[in-house]
């Protein structure tokens, strides 16, 4: 996990980039989909390029976390390009019998002007609770996207993308049915718990009748501010946690995490969108901590002081696979978290990955139930996300230290242009 989880891209360098040709589709869909089981967890490829996780967000005096703006009208959908917020919300909805694509089409609408609204530090057009009153925007984000039973209710199966198959099943898998998938998904996060929640609830109360909602997550991350240098966060093992996040600068940057824009997207749709896997995935504490730190820097494959590879230097400096210790040993061994999510060992498979932790208590025998609200964004969950987790399920060391309890895949169509709203195109295309 270390290599991609609290990440934070530089705002908006990609907002701007050309598109990127489509990534070569040699095999097909269903022929790497056939190919079964990761154990793994693409927690955060300790060692590589594959899920790396949104850069660190920059020192910030306090006291202005809550001025901090981000627009929802854009390119892209905000709260995929933007750095880590404090706080978060994952939940999924499912539409009410008879709602169909008429009231898909006008609940759409009404979350996208509420969105804007609170996105702006403003109050709900309707019924607020004044709970943010006086927070500001707090660099709130709110995020839709689609599931693949959400084309069915409201007639649209011809629309739905063929990157919104299922995802096959893993190795590792423990999944409750009641806590996956849904036919909408909504992403939420802010600096300011209660700006968090004020924009949870009056998307909650938009909803109506038209739509109830399935599950809901809660997750967290470092305070902006909270370290007097820019870093890299840690996760709730430990690790350093996001080393390797996909940059904006990166040639291959738009073409690995974006749709390409209108005229080669398909579907059309989703031009300028992306794809999230969203995982629930637990982890053991009280297995990992009886480890000794070597033991669980030879799991991760880097070091948990600063998350420099096992072989020497920096955060950043490159990993060494071939050294040896005075044993003949490799350094990194085979199994290391952080060689087996490297990309160059998965046909260069990227993910942008922007992830929460949870603690949602402990269960009855005092076990914390705690772990990472997983996020990954990419062009194609195919040549992304199950690549990585096929190449996990070989033998990742950390796999016995997880567990997934809960999936979704979500298609996230590009940012509204003003005047519009998101999924305009989809539903009255």
């Amino acid at each position: 996990m270390p290599d991609q989880s609290l990440p934070q891209a530089p705002p908006s360098a990609a907002q701007d980039a050309p598109p990127q040709a489509p990534a070569d589709r040699g095999l097909s869909r269903r022929t790497l989909l056939g190919t079964a089981g990761a154990t793994g967890l693409v927690l955060g490829a300790a060692g590589g390029a594959v899920g790396y996780a949104a850069a660190p967000a920059s020192a910030t005096p306090l006291s202005s976390v809550g001025s901090d703006q981000v627009m929802f009208h854009g390119k892209h959908q905000p709260g995929i390009l933007q750095g880590l917020q404090a706080h978060g919300h994952l939940v999924a909805f499912d539409l009410t019998p008879g709602s169909g694509r008429t009231g898909a089409a006008a609940l759409l609408r009404r979350w996208s002007e509420t969105a804007r609204r609170l996105m702006a530090g403003e109050a709900a057009a309707h019924g607020d609770t004044d709970v943010a009153r006086d927070a500001g925007p707090s660099s709130l984000t709110v995020t839709f996207g689609f599931g693949h039973s959400f084309f069915a209710r409201t007639g649209l199966e011809e629309r739905r993308p063929v990157a919104l198959d299922p995802l096959p099943a893993f190795s590792s898998d423990h999944l409750d049915a009641r806590r996956s998938n849904g036919d909408l998904w909504v992403q939420i996060g802010a600096n300011d718990a209660l700006v968090a929640f004020h924009a949870l609830r009056a998307l909650q109360k938009d909803a109506g009748g038209v739509a109830r909602v399935r599950w809901q997550m809660n997750g967290f991350n470092r305070s902006p501010g909270a370290t007097a240098h820019p870093m890299t966060a840690r996760n709730l093992m430990g690790q350093v946690d996001g080393t390797r996040n996909p940059k904006p600068s990166d040639a291959d940057f738009d073409r690995r995490v974006f749709v390409p824009s209108s005229g080669s997207a398909d579907p059309a749709w989703m031009a300028n969108g992306s794809y999230v896997v969203v995982r629930r995935i637990r982890m053991l504490l009280d297995d990992w901590e009886q480890l000794s730190q070597a033991a669980q820097e030879q799991v991760i494959g880097r070091r948990k002081a600063d998350g420099a590879p096992l072989t020497g230097g920096t955060e950043t400096t490159g990993m060494d696979l071939e050294k040896t210790d005075a044993n003949g040993d490799l350094v990194i061994p085979l199994n290391a978290h952080a060689r087996i999510t490297r990309p160059d060992q998965n046909g260069g498979a990227a993910m942008l990955r922007r992830p929460f932790s949870y603690h949602d208590g402990f269960d009855a025998d005092g076990t914390p139930d705690a772990g990472l609200l997983f996020v990954c964004w990419q062009a194609d969950p195919l040549r992304g996300f199950v690549t990585v987790q096929r190449k996990l399920d070989r033998g990742d060391a950390l796999s016995r230290f997880v567990r997934h309890e809960a999936s979704g895949l979500f298609a996230v169509p590009g940012g509204a242009a003003e005047g519009e709203y998101v999924g305009q195109a989809l539903l009255e295309g």
